[in-house]
């Protein structure tokens, strides 16, 4: 069942009347940008209090930096938003909180969006941030040397790509957490049909993977599609979250038995009652709290030796 938290938070964001939804595409998408980020405070709740809140730029990417002590391992973190919305605002309150249980430093990073940057400007975004932890993370009071990445929905999608192109450049990643991944851009499972009247639909799913890669081609390209990935042994251990009534979630599942079948190690979790996103509403839905409270606890066993 529904848990009835997942209706009162959907009714803090502003819902465009349906004359809007007619007009232009792109004025549409900046519609639902500033959708997100205005209902972002009551959804997410105040800001925890941190010692290390900065910003900075990796070499021309913006990110934020939190952290409690020098020296702590990194999680570098891609929000959600079907590679066409969201920020580092967006899941500001989320980083917070996982970086304080768990020890751990978080980079969030705040990517080129599409339509504007098409793939792969995500993708490169996310290894030029890589590359600036492992160059400078000591500049920053940072161990680069114990990195993991991770990211919910498409920024989910980034980061395990960004995870195997780090194993195939011989610069492995040493954990990575998966919140409710994009992983099909064909969109076959089952559960777009099961659950999809719940927040996320196909549609609305198929038109972010085609504003994300215009070019049909590419969406069999394994950095678009990771179950296209001819090998995935040797991927660094996974941490899984799906949600019960979410479209993604046989998709999310599927990946986590691929990786598991490669002899990756993986935890996957779903979370009952709850739907797409809510991980990052942490003052309207208690499941969220407790994602964030298993991502630490998850980076704190994983990372901290």
């Amino acid at each position: 069942m529904l848990h009835p938290q997942v209706n009162a938070a959907a009714a803090l964001r502003r819902r465009p009347p349906a004359t809007e939804m007619t007009g232009d595409p792109y004025q549409i998408l900046l519609g639902v940008r500033a959708a997100m980020e205005e209902s972002n405070e009551a959804e997410t709740g105040p800001e925890l209090p941190l010692p290390v809140v900065a910003d900075f730029d990796a070499d021309g990417v913006p990110c934020r930096l939190y952290a409690t002590r020098a020296g702590a391992p990194v999680l570098v973190y891609l929000h959600g938003g079907g590679w066409c919305y969201g920020s580092i605002e967006t899941v500001d309150r989320f980083c917070r909180r996982v970086a304080d249980r768990s020890g751990c430093a978080v980079v969030s990073v705040g990517y080129r969006l599409a339509p504007e940057h098409v793939f792969p400007a995500a993708i490169e975004d996310a290894e030029t941030v890589l590359s600036y932890v492992r160059k400078s993370g000591l500049d920053l009071g940072l161990d680069p040397s114990r990195i993991a990445i991770g990211g919910d929905s498409a920024g989910g999608q980034l980061a395990t790509v960004t995870a195997r192109r780090q194993r195939d450049a011989a610069t492995p990643l040493d954990f990575q957490v998966l919140i409710y991944p994009a992983i099909d851009p064909l969109t076959s499972a089952e559960s777009y049909d099961e659950v999809g009247a719940y927040g996320l639909d196909r549609a609305s799913m198929k038109l972010a993977w085609e504003t994300w890669v215009p070019d049909p081609a590419q969406r069999f390209d394994p950095d678009v599609a990771p179950l296209a990935a001819a090998d995935l042994t040797g991927m660094p251990a996974t941490l899984i979250i799906t949600a019960e009534y979410d479209a993604l979630r046989d998709e999310g599942a599927d990946y986590a038995d691929a990786l598991i079948a490669a002899g990756v190690p993986v935890v996957h979790t779903r979370y009952m009652g709850v739907n797409h996103g809510f991980a990052r509403k942490l003052a309207t839905i208690d499941a969220a709290r407790a994602a964030a409270d298993q991502v630490a606890s998850s980076l704190r066993a994983a990372l901290t030796f």
